[in-house]
């Protein structure tokens, strides 16, 4: 089967194909998103016209494309998939007028894709609207479904499938994941860039059987981090910061021939924001408040430690906005070699 030129473009054919259906969403913060975003602004048509990407921006501590450092909430939440932008009539006229003349000049292109982006081109040029309704630039924007950048290939990123359409200035879009600051919230959770979780350790490079094992986490490497995302197109300009403040960590050993402390693996965050306590000279008869105690040897091999930390989510936004988001968690392994602890008998 011949495919459409460019993905933005399939997300088109597919809808008038009726290859998507409109799924309900969850409805967000009440319309407007704050007093003064909206107006008779107009804005020329972006570089990126003919397809239909998302114009959020983020800043801060952003993770980069492919990195595995993505926390992961611990309900079953997850961040928005897809959302409802505007576009000046301009945008979005250049948008289907490349996506048309792309498709019907793509060589081998299939008939059914041609005839799909034809009917898609009329509702907007001499359909149901008249010239992308160019005589009503200043008094309205067009509204297009866009996917998260990150979960473009996740299943969900389509379901936001209503065809582009008309929203007068300051009107409620009246759809389901219309973006608000909530929303660029929810999708700065999924960009934060967390600090690596390797605990210190002491002893450092291996312990010994029965011998505890002191764990930490130092302020100074480990703080709250924060992403803003922002959206500043056709008249809407909102923001919103998300901020990951660190609450524990949860250590687990690798084998069940182990004891953590306290009991629970889990070691509460100090009043300095450290987490644990480091060694030091003196406190080898003393229990640690954040460690392990392995049993057993690993033999020839490692146990594999792994240190998870659980995160506070909040977020601020235009207006005044804000609120908590689903405790999200990250975590890493590290090897540690125990070893039993030698006697000499004479």
């Amino acid at each position: 089967m011949h495919a459409v030129a460019a993905r933005g473009r399939f997300l088109t054919v597919a809808l008038l194909s009726g290859a998507l259906v409109l799924a309900p969403g969850t409805a967000f913060a009440d319309w407007p998103p704050s007093a003064g975003t909206q107006g008779d602004t107009k804005q020329s048509a972006s570089s990126d016209a003919g397809r239909l990407v998302s114009k959020v921006t983020y800043s801060g501590s952003v993770r980069s494309a492919g990195s595995n450092s993505v926390i992961r909430p611990v309900s079953d939440w997850t961040p928005p998939a897809c959302w409802y932008e505007p576009r000046s009539v301009a945008e979005f006229k250049k948008y289907v007028e490349s996506m048309y003349e792309e498709t019907i000049n793509t060589p081998g292109q299939a008939n059914y894709a041609k005839a799909a982006v034809g009917q898609f081109r009329d509702i907007y040029k001499d359909g149901e609207y008249k010239d992308y309704n160019g005589d009503k630039a200043d008094e309205g924007n067009w509204w297009v479904a866009v996917q998260n950048p990150d979960r473009v290939d996740d299943p969900a990123s389509w379901e936001c499938s209503k065809l582009p359409f008309w929203v007068k200035n300051n009107d409620d879009p009246g759809v389901d994941q219309a973006v608000t600051p909530k929303v660029l919230a929810e999708a700065a959770y999924n960009a934060i860039q967390l600090p690596d979780t390797k605990v210190t350790l002491a002893p450092e490079d291996a312990t010994k059987v029965n011998l505890p094992t002191w764990a930490w986490l130092d302020k100074a490497k480990f703080k709250e981090v924060s992403v803003t995302a922002a959206l500043n197109v056709a008249g809407l300009n909102i923001q919103a910061t998300t901020t990951a403040k660190p609450l524990s960590l949860k250590l687990e050993p690798g084998t069940s021939d182990a004891e953590t402390y306290p009991a629970s693996g889990v070691c509460k965050i100090n009043g300095n924001d450290s987490i644990g306590e480091p060694y030091a000279k003196g406190k080898s008869d003393q229990t640690p408040p954040c460690g392990i105690r392995y049993l057993r040897s690993s033999g020839n091999g490692t146990y594999k430690l792994k240190a998870t930390i659980t995160w506070q989510i909040d977020w601020t936004g235009t207006g005044g906005a804000g609120g908590d988001l689903p405790y999200g968690t990250f975590g890493t392994t590290q090897d540690i070699t125990v070893q039993e602890i030698q006697s000499v008998n004479r």
